[in-house]
């Protein structure tokens, strides 16, 4: 996959354990994520994010990114490609800079996520939402997800 595809307006950037402290200043303001995602960030969550893997998958099958407008960090998502099965894209996690926040920015992202996705041949997105967040579910909703199930996390999908 080409990440520079995956957005028209943002330079998408692949992340690495140089850019934990640019990470961290960004996250770390994200109260109300980590209020319904415990525990609070650190830096060494931020690591060990960047390299987990579901069962059965590969490190060249993940794309922990970065969407930056000149030197600022807008958001941050981390992307499993053919998960939980081929043809599906799994969001493990998508966050909003806290200053481009309720602005539209977040979803004119997805929107070019899902484009360069379905034009890539995939056919669905699949992520998961901490239950009893109502930013998280709100905004996927809007973003036309809707509920698989609710287990663990409220699962939802977004065929393309």
């Amino acid at each position: 996959m080409e990440i520079t595809g995956l957005s028209k307006k943002y330079n998408v950037l692949r992340l690495d354990k140089n850019d934990v402290d640019i990470l961290y200043e960004m996250m770390s303001k994200n109260h109300i994520f980590y209020e319904y995602h415990p525990p609070f960030i650190t830096k060494e969550s931020i690591l060990d994010d960047m390299v987990v893997l579901p069962p059965g998958k590969k490190s060249a099958d993940k794309f922990y990114i970065g969407f930056f407008k000149n030197a600022s960090l807008v958001a941050v998502m981390d992307l499993i490609l053919d998960y939980p099965t081929k043809d599906i894209a799994f969001i493990g996690l998508f966050m909003m800079n806290t200053q481009y926040q309720n602005q539209g920015v977040g979803t004119e992202i997805i929107c070019d996520v899902k484009q360069y996705l379905k034009s890539s041949g995939c056919k669905e997105i699949q992520l998961g939402v901490d239950k009893g967040n109502p930013q998280s579910y709100s905004f996927w909703t809007k973003n036309n997800f809707v509920t698989i199930d609710e287990k663990e996390y409220i699962r939802m999908r977004l065929i393309l």
